[in-house]
């Protein structure tokens, strides 16, 4: 891996339960729990699971968003950025100090319909990072916005018009420009082809993946479709029911699993074979526990097929595989 850019360290973040007549707190829902990973300079790394598992709320926690969002969470842990201003732990800071570090790094939202303003222009929303992080002109800034618009796929003259006349994939190119304008070093892309069809989703890729070549980026590419995800990342995260569950290459993860749910994850990729045979099919039992009453130990033995008395026991750590990656599975 190359040198480090970000340093997620034993990140747990707890939601507030709201209730009772005066809306007082009741409970908390862990979201995440003792999440650690790093992400390299110029590196991808594929943050996937399945819904509720915890991928956006990790990645709003380190775009720094979550708290600003939701009153009364509870973040613990550290989240170290190495940026131009040396190394900070980004859950430190208030929201004036964190202001300078956001030119540094951005995100691109999951919904292409909900992230734009609809009452101002495709220009007016390239430009709104520039017009806070830099000191150009407007002259200079309408060139960029111009030359942006070029680099993502779009025409120049279409930072006249406004989101509700574009289509889902050239809202997210929208989106993309919005997030390139002040030159980051980190991107965190939440789910930001999911809302898009097949063809379009292609297209989106190939172009993230032009432009970190360009730029050298570093994506936190959050995602629940595996196939994608192996795609377009170096590493790839697993995640379930907040916790973190597997860790490797892309390669690693994607072709030899070591983890139970990883495996049937992988399994119910589709594939083009003709007749629809899968032998390999691992289907899961049962439904998802609630994050509000998490089962103990591995939070995946209620539905995994290779269960042992002891996994009901206590959490297992995540530990080296003969293929190479970790995970949190002493039994694969």
């Amino acid at each position: 891996m190359s040198e480090p850019l970000l340093d997620v360290r034993n990140l747990s973040i707890a939601y507030p339960v709201w209730g009772g007549v005066l809306k007082h707190k009741v409970g908390e829902v862990r979201a995440v729990d003792n999440v650690s990973f790093t992400i390299g300079r110029g590196e991808t790394l594929g943050l996937v699971g399945e819904s509720g598992c915890g991928k956006t709320t990790v990645a709003k926690a380190i775009i720094h968003i979550l708290v600003a969002t939701v009153p009364g969470v509870r973040i613990e842990g550290e989240i170290v950025y190495h940026g131009s201003r040396g190394a900070v732990n980004l859950l430190s800071l208030s929201r004036g100090q964190m202001r300078p570090l956001r030119s540094e790094m951005q995100m691109i939202f999951q919904d292409p319909f909900s992230s734009l303003n609809p009452r101002m222009t495709v220009g007016q929303i390239v430009e709104a990072p520039l017009r806070i992080h830099s000191n150009q002109t407007p002259q200079e800034r309408r060139k960029r916005v111009e030359w942006l618009m070029t680099r993502v796929g779009l025409q120049p003259d279409h930072a006249a018009r406004y989101p509700h006349e574009f289509s889902g994939g050239q809202r997210q190119r929208i989106g993309i420009a919005r997030a390139l304008a002040v030159n980051p070093k980190l991107i965190v892309a939440d789910e930001p082809v999911s809302a898009l069809d097949v063809s379009v989703q292609a297209q989106v890729i190939n172009l993230l993946q032009d432009l970190q070549a360009e730029f050298g980026l570093a994506y936190l590419f959050v995602a629940h479709d595996l196939s994608v995800v192996h795609h377009i990342s170096n590493r790839i995260a697993v995640m379930y029911l907040g916790n973190l569950i597997e860790l490797g290459t892309a390669d690693q993860v994607y072709l030899t699993p070591a983890h139970p749910y990883t495996r049937a994850l992988v399994s119910a990729v589709p594939r083009p074979v003709p007749g629809g045979g899968r032998p390999d099919r691992v289907r899961l039992q049962g439904e998802i526990p609630s994050p509000l009453n998490k089962p103990s130990g591995c939070p995946f033995h209620t539905r995994c097929p290779i269960a042992k008395p002891d996994c009901s026991q206590a959490l297992p750590p995540l530990l080296a595989k003969e293929t190479g990656q970790v995970a949190a599975c002493p039994y694969t």
